[in-house]
């Protein structure tokens, strides 16, 4: 299997570098083509990458050509490299909001895999969903979904709506989390921690749940209720977020990125 990825900007690397370490490539190299020739003369020194700078050159040769460029170059990419293509090709694509239909319509291929990545696939701890044409084989699907895998977790959803709605919780869902730990160390550093503790304190304590949470069948509510003490300090916490409809708030923001995913959608 010959993978080529088309933009080597953070994700498209971030996969790259995954998928070089896949079996299903059977020691081929990872092509990957980018418009930098900076970034180019750096991939020539990966071993495990071919850099490639036309688009002769590698499209024509590949199993699996994966998209990963801002959405408003989407119809330029598919452009170019339509004359090239064949039937056979699979297209998988990491942009937000361009469906499954324009993919479709823009590269004349039938064979689409339309995912939503989150920033964490950058240290292997990824999660991407993701839905594939009706064209796309179960073993074509399958092998997908081995290469996704190699940045964290991925997730095989029924439509392309629930990769609207997963751009909502997983794929945004990193900035919601950062947002609360910067509103805790803020908090921190006014009960008069320094920066580092401030951190530390923070970091830490996300960490713990987290891990606590995944090694138990409880509940995020249940576990609330094992911290919280009639009366207590947790309590008194937890009473201040309901009465500010915390819980109502995150729900909206993530329902705004849900909603944002669909009008890019209507944009292609």
């Amino acid at each position: 299997m010959k993978v080529l990825v088309i933009g080597a900007g953070n994700m498209g690397l971030t996969y790259a570098e995954g998928m070089s370490t896949s079996k299903l490539l059977n020691n081929n190299n990872i092509m990957v083509l980018d418009n930098s020739e900076e970034k180019l003369k750096e991939l020539d020194e990966i071993p495990y990458f071919d850099a490639c700078r036309d688009l002769k050159d590698c499209v024509p040769q590949a199993d699996i050509i994966f998209i990963a460029v801002k959405p408003f170059h989407a119809e330029s990419v598919f452009e170019n490299i339509k004359p090239l293509t064949n039937k056979n090709q699979i297209i998988v694509s990491v942009m937000a909001g361009v469906t499954i239909a324009a993919m479709k319509k823009m590269s004349g291929l039938d064979k689409i895999v339309r995912a939503m990545p989150n920033l964490p696939a950058q240290i292997g701890k990824g999660l991407t969903s993701f839905v594939a044409s009706a064209e796309v084989s179960e073993q074509e699907a399958g092998d997908i979904e081995s290469l996704l895998s190699t940045t964290g977790k991925s997730l095989k959803v029924a439509s392309e709506n629930y990769i609207d709605a997963s751009t909502g919780i997983s794929g945004s869902g990193p900035a919601y989390v950062f947002f609360f730990m910067e509103s805790m160390m803020k908090a921190a550093l006014e009960m008069g921690f320094s920066n580092e503790d401030s951190r530390t304190l923070v970091t830490q304590t996300f960490a713990g749940a987290v891990e606590l949470f995944n090694q138990s069948d409880l509940t995020p509510k249940e576990w609330m209720d094992r911290v919280a003490s009639k009366g207590g300090t947790t309590r008194a916490a937890l009473n201040s977020m309901e009465a500010n409809k915390v819980d109502v708030l995150i729900r909206d923001a993530a329902y705004a990125a849900f909603n944002r995913a669909i009008e890019l959608g209507e944009e292609h």
